[in-house]
């Protein structure tokens, strides 16, 4: 669950050289997220702290989201992480939701509250209606 390793001794996003963690370990490679950039605009180049910010930024949300997720299936006295873990910190911080993945929860319809003004045009509209 919280231990995930790739080689004995060895745990995934350790950092490695310069504080980041290893190559292997990452998501999002600095490659896939110049793919990114060039699908949205193909004339646009990022700076070297750019890329280096927006893979730090995505690193953190990853490990920040899969510690919640490891929370709460470790809540709910399992060893294993599923994906209504992540979905349901996904949905509840984030307001994200995994496609794919329909909620077993049934969102609430929320009514929208009327206003005096619109009751009081509702009741002109049913009088004029009326005669």
């Amino acid at each position: 669950m919280a231990n995930n390793t790739t080689a004995p001794g060895k745990v995934l996003g350790t950092p490695g050289p310069a504080g980041r963690p290893s190559e292997g370990s990452q998501v999002l490679s600095k490659k896939k997220l110049q793919d990114l950039v060039r699908e949205i605009d193909p004339n646009e180049q990022l700076d070297e702290d750019v890329e280096e910010m927006l893979l730090q930024i995505a690193d953190d949300f990853i490990e920040s989201v899969v510690t919640a997720a490891c929370q709460l299936a470790r809540h709910r006295k399992s060893s294993t992480l599923e994906v209504k873990d992540v979905q349901l910190h996904l949905e509840r911080q984030w307001n994200m939701w995994i496609p794919g993945f329909g909620s077993d929860e049934i969102r609430p319809y929320k009514k929208a509250c009327t206003t005096e003004a619109h009751k009081q045009r509702m009741a002109l509209i049913r009088k004029t209606t009326k005669k």
